[in-house]
């Protein structure tokens, strides 16, 4: 008989079901492993380049595929909206009518960069790299709550997509959206950690300065699950706080130009077509590979349709990431930001008429999360892992298709824009000047005049003060190929306008100079 008795070590109890799923969706399983094997006396080794920077990776090759592919290629020119949204704080010329449904979000964004330089490609570039930097920041919010790779994968299913690639370098407000709503989620999920509140009302502030109606939309999930679950309940006055401050300037500007916020929402409802019950799904899958605005859409397939059928999957793939993550009891990750995503589907699916494939960039934004999440748990299943990367790495080669065919239809139509105002000054209508007709609004802040109109979604103004600022300044009237001029412009002077399509601009009688004697 031995004179001490031997003292057994007991195992090491197993992880819970859901720790080890965790790691898998993670990364940190084979991590947890090897520290497991590793002596207790061996110090950890310092990581090397790994996950952690493959986020900046994505951010990096989102920023060159927009330098690269897009700014060149756009040229010198601006779109409709863009000229809208930039032209609010262009010192150079007059501003452009800003209509009852946009935000000041974008406006603000450009202005800085407008005060210091008029070139149309230093301002694609700054936004370029802004955006860039923003999807990093945005997704970075997730890498907690998730994990480095999983993070980084979804980042790169977003910019992968062809909208994204192209609104990165343009001024509009969408993008811009779904870089707010995913840190305002990730925030959220995060709130219940010390100092993170802010962050989350800043992300909500800034959502609604983008868009305020997406703002709505995008908190009314969170709010349900802080009234439901008490470690969120907390969050409900940073979610009230950062929707106030964000929609505080819509809510004023409101009160200033249309007489109350009831009065700007009848007037935006107007402007969109009248906001009602519409199932806009068909419009929008006609429309997920272009155009840029589907209104009126009436093709009957998208374009390219064998390129659009991962519109057709997202949502099968989603339902599986959310019950792979019920199953593991892991649910928030991927259940918040599919609610939220669903929430900001529901004005453009369900109450507008037309569609244009940016209006859901902020569902694919947080969709893509989820679907990491999925994918990430498949790689340690070869046949199915590599199954996973060759189906990616064709819809990224499908989507690079679909962005060049995009770029070549908007630089040409950028061009005509560009090239009428060039037209408009070769025939003297140069500042001050007015421009009116259906695309006065762009080619008049390409020519550096003013624009106005007297029917219509961007109506501004009225016949008779039209004709009084006529008669004032040097004004032209637009129309496309063979079509007449309305009745009031009928005795003014017709002007083809090259490289146009066969625009016509009728300019209005020389105006009378104050103290030159009539006839």
């Amino acid at each position: 008989m031995p004179t001490h008795s031997a003292q057994r070590t007991a195992p090491p109890a197993s992880p819970a079901p859901g720790v080890l799923w965790w790691r898998a969706v993670t990364g940190r399983e084979d991590a947890a492993r090897r520290g497991a094997r590793r002596p207790a006396t061996r110090p950890a080794p310092r990581p090397a380049a790994g996950p952690g920077g493959w986020l900046a990776g994505v951010a990096v090759l989102y920023c060159l595929a927009q330098l690269v592919l897009v700014v060149p290629r756009l040229g010198h020119g601006l779109g409709w909206d863009e000229s809208v949204y930039v032209s609010q704080y262009d010192p150079r010329t007059p501003t452009v009518f800003f209509s009852a449904p946009r935000s000041r979000g974008t406006s603000l964004l450009t202005a800085p960069l407008v005060a210091v330089t008029g070139s149309t490609v230093a301002l694609r570039a700054a936004l370029a790299v802004l955006s860039s930097a923003a999807l990093y920041a945005a997704f970075r919010v997730w890498r907690p709550l998730v994990g480095a790779g999983t993070t980084a994968l979804a980042a790169l299913l977003f910019a992968g997509l062809w909208i994204a690639v192209l609104s990165g370098a343009m001024a509009m407000p969408n993008l811009w959206v779904a870089f707010g709503a995913v840190a305002a989620v990730g925030w959220f999920l995060r709130a219940p950690a010390r100092g993170r509140h802010w962050w989350l009302a800043g992300c909500v502030a800034a959502v609604a300065l983008f868009r305020a109606p997406d703002a709505v939309w995008l908190v009314l999930p969170p709010a349900i699950a802080a009234l439901l679950r008490r470690r969120w309940r907390w969050t409900l006055p940073f979610l009230a706080a950062g929707l106030a401050a964000g929609l505080a300037q819509w809510v004023a500007e409101a009160y200033v130009r249309w007489g109350g916020v009831p009065q700007r929402l009848r007037v935006s409802s107007a402007t969109e077509g009248d906001m009602g019950l519409h199932l806009n799904l068909g419009t929008a899958w006609r429309a997920v590979n272009g155009p840029l605005l589907c209104r009126p859409c009436t093709a009957g397939h998208p374009a390219l349709p064998g390129l659009a059928l991962w519109w057709l999957v997202l949502p099968l793939l989603v339902a599986a990431a959310v019950y792979v993550a019920l199953r593991e009891r892991k649910a928030a990750p991927v259940v918040m930001p599919v609610a939220c995503a669903a929430a900001l589907c529901v004005p453009y699916l369900l109450l507008i008429g037309y569609s244009a494939p940016r209006f859901l960039l902020p569902s694919y934004a947080l969709l893509a999360l989820p679907l990491a999440v999925l994918l990430r748990r498949l790689r340690r299943r070869r046949v199915l892992a590599g199954l996973a990367v060759a189906v990616l790495v064709g819809h990224l080669a499908a989507q690079l298709v679909v962005l060049d065919r995009q770029l070549t239809q908007t630089a040409r139509t950028d061009a005509r824009y560009v090239a009428a105002a060039r037209g408009l000054r070769a025939m003297g209508v140069t500042p001050p000047c007015l421009v009116t007709g259906p695309r006065a609004l762009p080619v008049g802040y390409a020519a550096g005049c003013a624009s106005a109109q007297i029917e219509g979604n961007n109506r501004s103004t009225t016949r008779a003060a039209l004709l009084r600022r006529a008669a004032q300044v040097p004004t032209a009237l637009l129309t496309g190929r063979g079509q007449p001029p309305p009745p009031y412009a009928r005795g003014w002077t017709p002007y083809r306008l090259p490289h146009t399509q066969g625009w016509t601009a009728w300019k209005a009688p020389v105006p009378v100079k104050a103290g030159t004697p009539g006839p």
